[in-house]
Order: C-alpha cells, then structure tokens, then sequence
C-alpha cells in the first residue's frame, strides 16, 4: 500500500498509480477539463490564453491535456504546441506525424535487429551437443 500526500491539496491518500492526486482533486480536475472542452466547442477560434483566463485553468495543464490527446483542435484552430522532437507545430500528442513515423521505424529495426542477433545465436550453438533430460543423455 502506497501512501502519498496530494500534490495538489497536500492530503495524504492512498496512491493507486498515474497522477499523484487525490480522488477528490481527480474529480475537480475532470470536472475542469469538461468545462474547458465546452468552452472550446463553442469558441474553437479562441487563444490559449483566453482559455486559460476564461476557465480559470493553468496553460500547463491545458497543454498536458493536449500532449495527452485529451484535447484535440481542428485545423483552423489558432491553438497548437511543438513536436517534441522537431519542433513543428502540432494541434495535439506529443510527436508530428513524421516524427512518429521516424520513431517507430527506429523502434522497428531496433526490435528486427535484436532478434536477428538471437537467431545468429542460436544457429551459432554447438551442433554436437545432445539433449538432456534429468541429466541422462539421449
């Protein structure tokens, strides 16, 4: 059992994993991002900015929940942040689409390569050996 303190409200509460909050501040903060996702429906040409001064939310936390895909902004929205690999800007997650393509072809030949090697391994083993079972040769 993990006890931690809210690092919102200071409470101590039994953590379960993810953000180290309390349920209470959990349900705020949900409640929160409702009101800013309606504000943004009926006003998608508004500011960063003004979405922050107008829900009385942190810009932090408005861009936490566009690295999250929480929020997403149609193209014509003024709002976006940058790529965290090229620095683009981007209208939500944490990567533009190139750079996502790059890291999971990275990831591709990384895991291709890995596996290659275990083959190469196993093939590389003494042909000569036996089998053993309980010690007993067969």
């Amino acid at each position: 059992m993990d006890v931690r303190n809210c690092k919102t409200c200071g409470k101590i509460f039994n953590y379960i994993g993810g953000q180290p909050i309390c349920p209470t501040c959990k349900r705020n903060l949900e409640d929160k991002f409702q009101e800013v996702k309606a504000y943004i429906k009926d006003n998608p040409e508004a500011q960063i900015y003004q979405v922050a001064e107008d829900t009385d939310v942190n810009i932090n936390q408005l861009r936490q929940w566009i690295r999250e895909e929480r929020l997403t902004f149609s193209d014509s929205s003024t709002i976006g942040i940058e790529c965290e690999k090229c620095g683009i800007t981007i209208k939500t997650g944490r990567f533009c689409n190139r750079c996502k393509e790059d890291i999971a072809h990275n990831l591709g030949s990384a895991y291709g390569t890995q596996k290659k090697e275990e083959v190469n391994e196993f093939k590389n083993k003494d042909t000569t050996s036996k089998m053993r079972y309980l010690n007993r040769d067969r």
